[in-house]
């Protein structure tokens, strides 16, 4: 078991678990009765059995999707809630024959845990002591401390992960895992417990630990399904569920199919798209990676290679859009409902399930999965981005959006109708226009797939020119747009975009000559109320919605923002025009008055400022939106 390394996330967030359990299960029951009249039975069973049952191998753990994704906080709340006899949750059963295993082998004749499977490894962390494998591909416990002179009353925590602190207290049992061991000495602790914390007599820490170690004998709701059940029926009922709770997403779904198919090679293929979403974060990972020698001899490891070097952050892709691009590039659709049952055979006019369309289905998606991975075509695209303005990756506010912006990229340079030398334009031009718009954010996989069959149908260039008129008119760019930016949201997508044009015209930073926007963001700098917060709320501005308007900010050097401080505009301003007569700078380093007004034109400041007080604030922010979207107006035709 201390293999363990693909879990499914628990249907019921952990948070909601003491509140929720009995609502979840009628909600559980409710689908399940509605889906196949009852074709399961529900027990209850000691959770050391649950773990007996796991570490023999007669309840089995699936080749399916996430690692071990809770937090150690969690684990902790986990246990405490079982200390205090809390429900937990129910975990579900299958009895399909046809489901496979982490080591390739089909799970006759065993049960497979298809849901609860981050409490249950959340559990053996803890109370067996066994290593788990986290997001990041690293081997790990999580070790949860037990204090027996805690008093809740009091607002004192019986239950905390293991820390340094903990490990120098002598009341605290640093690891409960300690005592759930078969040689643990109830009588042999006591004492010396005893001995170091005379507060308590053995009698009370006697009690006290039988309560601890009751928790193995909890009673944990298992719902069973029937053995008749096919993976599709199982897996509908898990979608039905999950609906109720934390959902798991069609991408997983997907990924449980490749992984269980080695038949067309999705072991392997499902190893990649692992492989490749870890990689892209944390590069030094490759020297794991090549010891894994089945995969080295896979046609993927050779297209990874390159990320062992790359340090970029733009564009960390995981296992979501890794699954999602390749889907939309190869199969022009979009919603990943269709790729599982593609996956799965399904022939979409007859409803009916062939095996050659399985086969096709995952030649398609291998062929769409290393076009993806390309170090080529990747660079190029996140080259692309960059050139926009978009520097670092606190400027990307949609994964969706870049994710299609992708998708395009690799479908414009697979079109021989597109002029090559015309592509990264055209990317970077549906990108922010689809950014402005704001396209892909509700209902984002019906729109992207309406969106993929246009194009293939009319052109992109058709298609294009039809979305770019349907949606950036004057009215877009004169009203809509300046009413978009009058929030306090500061990583509002339309102050990333203003941002991202001024970092894209070369824009210096507020009453600075050389001093880049860019450098601000990337390097230091900071985020500067034009008219300074204290000052508004001296002068009776107290909300933050209307002082912490995006309107309201710009980028400054860090000494240029101490040095002005909490002074009004008109006075700040007014030196600042003063020292270009002077020839002495005081704010920043500009003493040419063409230069400062250049400058201000550059970070959309009207030169009225010279005069503003804080009775002016509400005319300032009108007049400041409209430049901004002007700015951003002549960026976007300037791409």
């Amino acid at each position: 078991m201390q293999n363990i390394i693909i879990v499914i996330e628990t249907f019921i967030n952990l948070h909601h678990i003491r509140i929720l359990s009995v609502i979840v299960y009628k909600e559980i029951r409710n689908t399940i009765r509605f889906i196949m009249a009852e074709k399961y039975n529900a027990s209850n069973i000691a959770l050391e059995q649950i773990l007996n049952y796991i570490k023999s191998g007669e309840i089995a753990i699936p080749e399916i999707q996430r690692p071990f994704v809770w937090k150690p906080k969690q684990v902790r709340d986990l246990i405490d809630s079982l200390y205090t006899g809390y429900p937990t949750g129910y975990l579900i059963i299958s009895q399909s024959p046809n489901i496979r295993l982490k080591d390739g082998t089909l799970a006759e004749g065993k049960k497979i845990m298809i849901d609860g499977q981050q409490r249950v490894t959340a559990l053996m962390t803890a109370i067996m002591g066994i290593d788990i494998i986290n997001s990041d591909f690293q081997k790990k416990r999580i070790k949860i401390a037990f204090n027996p002179l805690a008093n809740p009353e009091n607002d004192e925590e019986r239950f905390k992960v293991q820390d340094n602190a903990i490990l120098r207290d002598k009341r605290w049992i640093a690891d409960i895992a300690e005592v759930f061991k078969p040689s643990f000495d109830m009588w042999q602790f006591v004492n010396d417990y005893c001995e170091t914390n005379q507060e308590i007599n053995g009698s009370a820490l006697n009690k006290i630990l039988m309560q601890l170690i009751d928790i193995k004998n909890r009673q944990i709701g298992v719902i069973t399904l029937n053995k008749e059940l096919t993976i599709d029926e199982v897996t509908e009922i898990f979608i039905r569920i999950n609906s109720q709770g934390a959902k798991l997403n069609q991408a997983d779904f997907a990924m449980s199919k490749i992984a269980a198919n080695v038949t067309y090679g999705g072991n392997m293929l499902r190893k990649a798209i692992d492989y490749f979403s870890h990689l892209s974060v944390q590069p030094e990972w490759y020297s794991d990676m090549i010891k894994d020698e089945e995969f080295m001899n896979s046609i993927f490891a050779s297209k990874l290679k390159w990320l062992k070097d790359d340090r970029e952050e733009i564009f960390d892709p995981d296992y979501n859009d890794i699954l999602r691009i390749a889907f939309m590039y190869k199969f022009g659709r979009a919603k990943m409902k269709d790729l599982v049952s593609l996956l799965g055979g399904r022939d979409f006019e007859t409803r009916e399930y062939r095996e050659e369309i399985a086969e096709n289905s995952f030649s398609q998606l291998t062929s769409g999965v290393i076009d993806f991975m390309n170090e080529y075509t990747f660079s190029n695209f996140v080259l692309a981005i960059k050139s926009a303005g978009f520097i670092s990756s606190k400027l990307i506010n949609s994964q969706m959006t870049l994710d299609f912006a992708y998708t395009l990229y690799l479908l414009l340079n697979a079109d021989s109708n597109i002029d090559k030398t015309q592509i990264k334009h055209y990317v970077i031009k549906w990108y922010v226009m689809t950014t402005l718009t704001s396209r892909y954010i509700t209902s984002p996989e019906t729109v992207m797939d309406m969106d993929i069959k246009r194009i293939k149908e009319r052109g992109f260039l058709n298609y294009f020119s039809e979305v770019e008129a349907a949606n950036l008119s004057d009215t877009f760019w004169d009203i809509a747009l300046v009413q978009y930016l009058e929030t306090s949201v500061i990583n509002s997508p339309y102050f990333n975009l203003y941002l991202a044009s001024q970092i894209h015209d070369a824009d210096d930073a507020l009453f600075t000559c050389g001093y880049k926007i860019n450098d601000l963001i990337t390097v230091i700098g900071d985020v500067h109320h034009i008219f300074p917060k204290k000052y508004l709320i001296k002068n009776g501005v107290n909300e933050k919605s209307k002082y912490n308007q995006i309107a309201n900010y710009t980028y400054l050097d860090t000494q240029v923002n101490k040095a002005v401080r909490d002074d009004s505009p008109n006075t700040y301003f007014s030196k600042v025009f003063e020292q270009c007569e002077t020839g002495t700078a005081v704010y920043g380093n500009i003493t040419d008055k063409a230069l400062l007004l250049k400058n201000l034109q550059q970070n959309c400041i009207p030169e009225t400022i010279l005069h503003m007080e804080h009775t002016d604030y509400e005319d300032f922010l009108e007049e400041r939106r409209k430049l901004m979207a002007q700015k951003i107006k002549k960026y976007y035709y300037s791409l």
